[in-house]
């Protein structure tokens, strides 16, 4: 699976704290994912993007 983090980011960084091992912030201010990540991390990226207040992460 992937997630991507499109323009909508707002840098608020909630989703590097609830899933520290898909996301990161850049050093512009705003996250971005691995790209592509664990069926046991499925769980932890998506409360990150349903918790995104912008609606940025997209799940594929």
């Amino acid at each position: 699976m992937k997630a991507h983090v499109n323009e909508n980011c707002i840098g608020c960084g909630l989703c590097v704290s609830t899933c520290p091992e898909v996301f990161s912030m850049t050093d512009s201010g705003v996250a971005k994912a691995i790209g592509d990540f664990s069926t046991e991390q499925v769980n932890s990226v998506l409360e990150a993007a349903n918790g995104c207040p912008v609606e940025a992460i997209e799940v594929d």
